[in-house]
């Protein structure tokens, strides 16, 4: 399975409110877009940085009702949201792979990392090979 992993190194505001930071630290891994008019993508998000401290899944029904977004839209988002590999689906719902943000930062790191090594290696036998 691929995993896109995107970072951006975005200013950050000196002391911003907890959705400041929430919005600062998910444009930084890349998970919002300009596109998302609605923030609809940042809210599905928060629904699941919530139900993640209290250890619950939750379904995309259950997502859409308490935003008043289409399934539709949730089910897009949270795609979107686990092909980056912060979201994952088990027990017929999804849940943050991490129950703190800390934990799913360094997690990201740890994938960055191997992926780079891996990278590395591919590139020292290509050049080993065509020399």
């Amino acid at each position: 399975m691929a995993t896109k992993i995107t970072i951006l190194k975005l200013r950050r505001k000196e002391e911003g409110n907890i959705n400041q930071e929430l919005q600062w630290l998910g444009n930084s891994l890349g998970l919002f877009n300009l596109r998302d008019k609605d923030s609809s993508c940042f809210r599905v998000f928060i629904t699941l940085v919530k139900n993640a401290k209290r250890e619950r899944t939750a379904t995309s029904d259950d997502i859409a009702e308490q935003l008043h977004l289409s399934r539709g839209t949730v089910v897009h988002h949270l795609t979107k949201l686990m092909d980056t590999g912060i979201v994952v689906r088990i027990k017929g719902g999804y849940i943050l792979r991490e129950q703190h943000l800390l934990n799913i930062v360094k997690d990201i790191k740890v994938d960055m990392e191997n992926i780079f090594r891996e990278l590395q290696e591919v590139a020292k036998d290509i050049d080993e090979r065509i020399n």
